[in-house]
């Protein structure tokens, strides 16, 4: 599984590019997502590597994000109770665990919004026009730092 998290906003994107980030479902700054590793969202990461960062989740990180940045309609936290009753998991961890493991899938949570809103990171990002390691942009390897520093 991979988090994708846009950096970059949308004045003088290409129209490609612009498209590809619309499939991802991510429209504004801040917002994340997370897709499966598959050739054709591979494929998708490559198109927009210059707008994004995105790595690897972990069950852990996914369960926090879900926990902490999760909402359902009506923007309603995510909570144990309700992912107990819709899918019969005892927590979100044991949920998150069954998604990185693919077991199950975050639509399987009816209500679920498909993106997550995040805060800008704390101490700001070290450079938004140039590539991981030096920047911020692009394959991270592991997201979790940025992630927590977004959460």
């Amino acid at each position: 599984m991979f988090a994708v998290i846009r950096l970059r906003g949308n004045v003088n994107v290409n129209r490609k590019i612009r498209e590809t980030l619309a499939m991802l479902r991510l429209y504004k700054k801040h917002h994340c997502t997370v897709v499966p590793d598959t050739p054709s969202y591979r494929g998708m990461l490559n198109v927009v590597k210059d707008y994004v960062a995105y790595g690897k989740i972990d069950a852990e990180n996914l369960a926090t994000l879900l926990r902490k940045r999760g909402r359902l309609t009506g923007n309603k936290p995510v909570t144990d109770e309700y992912v107990r009753e819709t899918l019969g998991y005892s927590s979100i961890e044991e949920f998150a665990k069954a998604v990185v493991e693919g077991k199950a899938n975050l639509k399987d949570l009816p209500e679920l919004k498909p993106v997550f809103r995040l805060h800008p990171p704390r101490k700001g990002l070290k450079n938004i026009k140039w590539h991981y390691p030096l920047g911020d942009l692009g394959e991270h390897g592991e997201i979790a730092r940025l992630l927590y520093r977004m959460r």
